[in-house]
């Protein structure tokens, strides 16, 4: 069958479809090439992905629209790349992947009640308050519908009250766990010395992002947690949620953002992350330093 031949069946059959299933079923297709576009948007991933559909494409114009039967051994070796190209999405995207998934197995089903979350609120603000005066780094991590068990198990367990206190001394500097992060779970600090996963140096938009908002932005990638932030170079406090960064966050609103923050239901954003702001230099030792 020639080239001409094969593109005369096509219309054919085209012309014999209901007009109203093929509408149905590009839109179908328009949203899901959408979507894997906006989750992917910015990512290294994306780079790999446009490099996979030009061979794709050159591969079936060449095979398969102007092959005809001249040839068979590419037609047989590109039969076999495609397995391989299978195989090859799954470990290119295996962070996007991991992320989507996390996605959406949450539920608000377990989510903190008014009465948790004001809680919260009411022993983070001031802790952060005072760290922010006295420019005393931190990084606290309040975990919602996603686990953090694998996270928690590198660290030191507490499983203490919440409290203003509590976040005041393990923050304070020369204490052997004020390097790394707290986490929070409803109204007990569970951890503390815990190791976030940083977000690439790349994902950042300014080099002089430092790792305790690169840990902020890699951990709030891959969980529906809100991590707080506050320098020790400049005082600022920040939050990260969803991969993005806020500005700097006056002590006096800080209260009613997180609060805010905490109330609503998490909403998935794109898996690059955009930041708003960024400060502070990289530190040696990860969520160490700002």
């Amino acid at each position: 069958m020639t080239t001409i031949d094969r593109l005369t069946d096509l219309l054919n059959r085209l012309g014999s479809y209901a007009l109203w299933q093929v509408a149905i079923e590009l839109l179908l297709i328009w949203v899901a090439v959408f979507a894997v576009i906006r989750f992917i948007q910015g990512t290294r991933a994306a780079r790999a992905l446009k490099g996979l559909i030009v061979l794709l494409v050159l591969g079936t114009v060449m095979v398969r629209v102007l092959g005809d039967d001249s040839f068979q051994r590419l037609g047989y070796l590109y039969d076999r790349l495609l397995a391989v190209i299978a195989v090859a999405l799954v470990v290119i995207f295996q962070p996007e992947l991991r992320r989507g998934l996390i996605r959406l197995g949450e539920t608000r089903f377990f989510r903190n009640t008014a009465e948790g979350s004001e809680a919260t609120v009411g022993a983070v603000a001031p802790a952060c308050s005072y760290l922010s005066k006295s420019r005393f780094g931190a990084i606290m991590v309040i975990e919602r519908t996603t686990g953090l068990k694998t996270l928690v198990e590198g660290g030191t367990e507490l499983n203490a009250e919440l409290s203003a206190a509590l976040l005041q001394t393990i923050f304070y500097p020369g204490t052997a766990l004020h390097d790394l992060a707290v986490v929070i779970k409803g109204n007990t600090v569970h951890a503390a010395g815990v190791q976030l996963p940083m977000a690439d140096p790349g994902d950042m938009t300014d080099p002089r992002f430092g790792s305790r908002h690169r840990a902020a932005v890699g951990l709030t990638k891959e969980s529906d947690a809100i991590v707080v932030v506050v320098s020790e170079e400049t005082g600022e406090i920040r939050l990260a949620e969803r991969g993005e960064l806020s500005g700097p966050i006056p002590t006096d609103r800080f209260a009613d953002e997180l609060r805010e923050r905490l109330g609503r239901v998490p909403m998935p954003v794109d898996a690059d992350g955009h930041s708003e702001g960024f400060e502070g230099g990289e530190g040696s030792k990860q969520n160490g330093k700002d």
